[in-house]
């Protein structure tokens, strides 16, 4: 199910840390390579400066395995950039420790 659209890199950090697995977010409508960069973008500086620090949200959640990030083509330079959370490590388990080596 998706869930309202992100306005700022906090929001975007509050649902990630408020998503259930399996949740989708859309953080950005359109072609986030050229609307990000000021030269070639049509958005206000303001609105650039955004969404180039939601991205950088989105990247680093996709960095630290919170969520996978994936775009949906809607049209020619048209895209649906999401963010899908990803299940949380269960953090009274360990993690898999490698067997002793034989020639050790």
């Amino acid at each position: 199910m998706m869930q309202p659209d992100i306005r700022d890199d906090i929001g975007f950090f509050a649902w990630v840390s408020l998503a259930p697995p399996g949740a989708a977010v859309s953080y950005h409508r359109g072609f986030l390579a050229v609307d990000a960069v000021s030269l070639v973008s049509k958005l206000p500086a303001s609105q650039q400066r955004s969404l180039r620090m939601i991205a950088s949200a989105a990247w680093r959640a996709s960095e630290q395995n919170l969520v996978h990030l994936v775009q949906e083509r809607l049209g020619p330079d048209l895209f649906d950039y999401r963010a899908i959370a990803r299940p949380r490590p269960d953090p009274n388990t360990s993690p898999t420790t490698r067997p002793p080596r034989a020639d050790a």
